[in-house]
């Protein structure tokens, strides 16, 4: 599996220069970018080790032992 890590830093570091040299500060943008491009990097990752990242249906992998009755019980 590959780690979605480097694609969100990439990311993030692009964005972080764009921003930043139209707003000539590039150092703060630059730093704003690669923090945002780390986080967005982990949800990537963690998103295809949950299971792959395309919702099939609209189960949303949530399992309880409710009774569908709102009150939480199971019974």
């Amino acid at each position: 599996m590959k780690s979605g890590l480097p694609i969100g830093v990439a990311i993030g570091v692009l964005v972080g220069v764009v921003v930043g040299a139209a707003t000539d500060n590039m150092g703060t943008w630059l730093s704003i970018g690669v923090a945002i491009g780390a986080g967005l990097g982990v949800a990537m990752q963690a998103r295809a080790s949950k299971g792959g990242g395309t919702d099939s249906g609209g189960d949303s992998g949530w399992t309880d032992s409710s009774d569908g009755g709102g009150d939480g019980g199971g019974d």
